[in-house]
């Protein structure tokens, strides 16, 4: 006993000298690890290991929708009605819906808060935004009443003569509008001419409800534009009408093809359904043919029904080429690919292939993360750049090859960020955009056949973008500087998800726990912590300092290898190598050695290494003289000083 306890002290007192961080280092490890960091307690709606709980509440939004689309004053005039339920606990006065489209008008607060030199999310010089004719409200077995209602800039409150209570029947609000489509909707909707016609992108085109949540009651930030939605679950049964020669495209399922649609369409359709390759539903030289329409006059209205979502849009042109082809889901079951586009982008090197991205990038993650929820999934080329609704995208008309491959594939890969897993997005975008880069990296890889085309070289080549802002990855995006928005809500989060899986928790670890959290929050609405608690609790590791110094500092990454000795100055006795993290965040080590016979050894070695200080030493089995020691040396974390990773004995 008395050995044991010497031999203990000689370790600590040994373990204490190797350990001292240098005079040069950042490193703190009891910043990074701090003991009460992500230690917020659960409750009765939201667990502390990350699970909705046995009180989770959220409330529901039923829509009926009815709109004519004007192409002569390029107008949407209708009305929605919306049944609304109340789930949660609480009486409610009043209630709050959101008017997205006033964003566009020259007025706003996102026109105001637009430099003058413009960008992606500024809409300058239009006179927009929707006009509110009436709102009614019907409560219980009563009349459908006028009530008061305000709106401030993209938010309109409802005031409710009766509070409306806990678990009473629904409310129904009905409201009649219309607005001016805006020639560029700051890259969400919007119009383009081509040849054969306008092609017209119609997203926040209805009064939508805001959600009302156990975070903060009801979520009313006005839309700027760079912070996208936050919106509440519910089935919609839409109908647009549209002149006779349009073709309409939308989110969910087509309810009244025998109207709409040809009988060499609904034949075409029927065949596409059963098919892997692509069918065509019209082709380009039928677009300016009258009969490629089921009439040749006045007006047809195109039905649409999707269930459990929390958004639609559509699309309406008399220029499109419309093609389609079967997706092949896990369970069994089957959806519909489908892409709309002009005759200008139908090449084989463009939108010709679009179906075949579409259905490549669904089956792809309906496998990895969650089967596909939509029966349709509608790819349509237009004025917008990129842009995700349910079961419905917008991607640019002037795409081709790897880059229409790289838009279709993330914009899609939304479907299950936000819009299966209902995250906050007008306050975390990494939430969804960081997650969807994520995702792509690994569907681009499958589609490639293992190659990632699109990757930015190894971590070492990209650490110096991810660390190059000054805001951390949890700021809200409309406060995050524009030039910042790419690195924080999409690629820092994006390869942060990378290395938990590649570095710090491996494949088959992180893989489990990414689906267990998409299983738990599908169609409910987590915030960070509930997908924090989630991994952590499904792969079993504490990843409290993972979370802290990549999400919420702007903590730089730098190890390096500092010193190499011998045992007993006697090489094949095996090698004694002191490693150091000069910055201050820290990952796991992995250190290669090669020795001057060509042997190559490895080490790995965990984050805990770093708890007590910013170097560690360890014993190596080599036997020769060393000729080098690499850290990292797949290149697999962001380190941005790689010029001391590697020590070399010619160099001593």
């Amino acid at each position: 006993m008395r050995k044991l306890l010497l031999a203990a002290a000689c370790f600590v007192s040994w373990q204490a000298v190797a350990q001292n961080t240098p005079s040069t280092s950042k490193y703190d490890p009891k910043e990074l690890f701090h003991p009460l960091f992500n230690m917020q307690p659960g409750n009765d709606y939201r667990t502390g290991s990350g699970e909705p709980g046995p009180r989770y509440w959220q409330n529901k939004a039923d829509y009926k929708i009815n709109v004519s689309l004007d192409d002569q004053k390029n107008e949407i005039s209708g009305e929605v009605e919306i049944t609304y339920k109340n789930n949660s606990p609480e009486s409610l006065p009043f209630l709050w819906l959101q008017l997205d489209q006033n964003a566009f008008s020259d007025t706003s607060r996102a026109a105001k808060t637009t430099p003058v030199t413009g960008g992606r999310f500024g809409n300058l010089d239009f006179k927009g935004g929707m006009t509110i004719t009436a709102v009614t409200v019907e409560h219980g077995k009563g009349k459908a009443m006028a009530v008061p209602y305000s709106i401030t800039d993209t938010r309109l409150q409802v005031r409710l003569a009766e509070a409306l209570k806990p678990g009473s029947d629904p409310i129904k609000i009905k409201l009649a509008y219309s607005f001016k489509i805006p020639e560029y909707g700051s890259d969400r909707m919007g119009q383009l001419t081509r040849k054969d016609g306008i092609i017209y992108e119609i997203a926040q085109w209805y009064p939508r409800m805001c959600v009302f949540d156990d975070i903060q009651g009801w979520n009313v930030l006005p839309y700027l534009g760079a912070g996208e939605f936050y919106l509440e679950y519910g089935d919609f049964e839409y109908a647009v009408t549209v002149p006779w020669d349009h073709i309409v495209v939308g989110s969910g399922e087509l309810t009244n093809s025998d109207e709409v649609l040809t009988k060499e369409q609904t034949k075409r359709m029927a065949q596409a359904r059963q098919s892997d390759k692509t069918v065509m539903l019209r082709t380009k030289e039928e677009v300016t043919d009258a009969k490629s329409r089921p009439k040749q006059s006045g007006q047809l209205t195109w039905r649409f029904r999707c269930l459990n979502s929390r958004d639609v849009a559509f699309a309406s042109s008399r220029a499109f080429v419309w093609d389609a082809a079967k997706i092949n889901l896990p369970s069994g079951k089957t959806a519909l690919a489908m892409s709309a586009y002009p005759a200008e982008s139908a090449t084989n090197d463009s939108w010709g292939r679009s179906t075949e991205y579409v259905k490549g990038c669904i089956e792809f993650y309906s496998k990895y993360i969650f089967e596909y929820s939509y029966p349709v999934a509608t790819n349509v080329a237009g004025v917008v750049g990129g842009m995700e609704y349910p079961g419905i995208v917008f991607c640019d008309h002037r795409d081709k090859k790897d880059g229409l491959w790289g838009v279709t594939d993330h914009e899609f890969g939304h479907n299950w960020f936000p819009m299966i897993v209902g995250n906050n997005e007008r306050k975390f975008a990494w939430m969804d955009e960081g997650f969807n880069t994520f995702i792509n990296m690994l569907s681009t890889a499958n589609f490639n056949k293992g190659e990632y085309n699109r990757e930015r070289g190894t971590m070492h080549d990209v650490a110096p973008a991810l660390f190059s802002p000054s805001e951390p990855i949890m700021t809200i995006p409309d406060v995050q500087q524009s030039r910042n928005l790419g690195i924080l809500a999409y690629y820092k989060p994006g390869m942060g998800l990378k290395m938990l899986r590649d570095v710090v928790l491996g494949p088959e670890r992180f893989d489990y726990a990414f689906k267990a959290y998409v299983n738990r929050w599908a169609f409910k609405h987590p915030t960070p912590y509930d997908f924090f608690r989630t991994i952590e609790n499904a792969a079993g590791e504490d990843l409290g300092w993972f979370w802290r110094g990549y999400f919420y500092e702007t903590w730089k990454l730098d190890q390096s290898v500092k010193e190499v000795k011998y045992v007993e100055n006697d090489a094949t006795k095996g090698s004694i190598i002191t490693i150091e993290n000069l910055e201050k965040m820290a990952m796991p080590a992995t250190i290669e050695m090669t020795e001057t016979n060509g042997k190559k050894t490895r080490v790995n070695l965990p984050v805990e290494i770093w708890q007590r200080g910013g170097s560690w030493t360890f014993k190596a089995p080599t036997t020769a003289s060393l000729r080098t020691v690499v850290i990292d040396p797949d290149e697999k974390i962001p380190d941005i000083n790689p010029r001391n990773n590697t020590w070399k004995a010619d160099a001593q």
